[in-house]
């Protein structure tokens, strides 16, 4: 059987020449846009030749014709698309603003980048010409039961940095809250600028209201600067919460009668030693360093003697927590764990 190490070289291997081999495609793509041979097959234009005669959606269509054109205008952009360096997802941003006369200083700023990160250096490097300064708020409609229809949420409007939109639906001639939709982790962000992005975010009506009232409140402040005051006190209070910072901590710590206490000194220092990361070691030797549901994992297990003291404590985030308590107690434990959490039978 192979071992997890040859499985992984294994995949290095192909993702080398996957790589390898879009490269040798979009270069033989140029070539063939360059004596426009899509027109003698009888084709409008080498996107309509990749869609409709090599039958690639219109998206993965549209990406190679952009690599393609981009690889007549600057050769160099093969090899970082070869090696992997340049991401194929970030062509079309890479295209924006790359050419022949900037690419020796450009280019390599979008090395390793994703789509998101590439749009962001463009955004710094052509700013928009009139960042939006105005909030809209949108009603979106729910179309009638068994319609076929599909629901588009209209564009951002010219001049908005925050656009709110407002699940509804129409019944005869009143208009009611729509079920809210459980909500997405992540909200849609556009850049704008080195300093600004665009915000989309569906919120119900009930936000909306509390959004509202604020306003009323609090004049002075623009849409975005009263969001961000709001994620600014939720952001306070979950890091005190999560590293047991105190406004007014006591001179000396009270004892507990729950012996799986930590006590908030103890997280404190645990959480400023570690940086508020999970400090996990990596095969490269590198710690994961993520901040996404961090926890406090016992060097030597609670449940084999080990003490909450800072020395005993580490922060790892729930994933390296759970891979870490499965090696030690293995997966039949914890897999009987992880029922009972959730409601099943061990």
């Amino acid at each position: 059987m192979d071992t997890v190490r040859e499985l992984s070289d294994r995949l290095v291997t192909l993702l080398r020449r996957e790589r390898a081999a879009l490269a040798e495609f979009l270069i033989a793509l140029a070539g063939f846009d360059a004596r426009r041979a899509w027109a003698d097959l009888g084709y409008a234009s080498l996107f309509h030749y990749l869609h409709r005669e090599l039958r690639l959606s219109k998206g993965s269509a549209q990406y190679r014709k952009v690599a393609a054109e981009l690889i007549q205008a600057v050769p160099a952009v093969v090899e970082p698309l070869r090696d992997g360096r340049l991401c194929f997802t970030t062509v079309i941003e890479v295209a924006r603003v790359v050419n022949p006369v900037n690419w020796r200083e450009v280019l390599p700023r979008f090395y390793g980048l994703s789509r998101h990160e590439a749009a962001e250096v463009v955004a710094a490097l052509q700013p928009h010409p009139a960042p939006p300064v105005r909030t809209v708020l949108t009603a979106v409609p729910r179309p009638p039961a068994g319609s076929t229809v599909e629901l588009t949420i209209p564009a951002v409007t010219p001049g908005s940095t925050v656009e709110l939109v407002i699940p509804r639906r129409t019944s005869g001639s009143t208009v009611e809250p729509a079920p809210v939709a459980p909500p997405s982790r992540i909200a849609q962000l556009t850049p704008l600028t080195a300093t600004l992005q665009r915000l989309h975010v569906t919120v119900s009506e009930r936000f909306a209201r509390k959004l509202e009232r604020l306003r009323d409140l609090r004049p002075d402040l623009s849409d975005d600067a009263l969001l961000e005051a709001a994620v600014d006190l939720l952001l306070a209070k979950a890091e005190k919460r999560k590293s047991g910072r105190s406004d007014r901590p006591l001179a000396a710590a009270r004892p507990s009668r729950d012996p799986d206490r930590i006590p908030a000194h103890v997280r404190r220092e645990v959480w400023e030693r570690d940086g508020g990361r999970c400090t996990f070691l990596l095969p490269s030797g590198e710690p994961c360093g993520s901040t996404y549901q961090l926890e406090l994992d016992h060097v030597v297990p609670r449940a084999r003697g080990g003490a909450s003291t800072v020395e005993n404590l580490r922060i790892r985030c729930r994933g390296h927590n759970l891979e870490e308590a499965r090696r030690v107690f293995g997966d039949q434990l914890m897999d009987a764990y992880a029922g009972r959490r959730c409601g099943g039978s061990a």
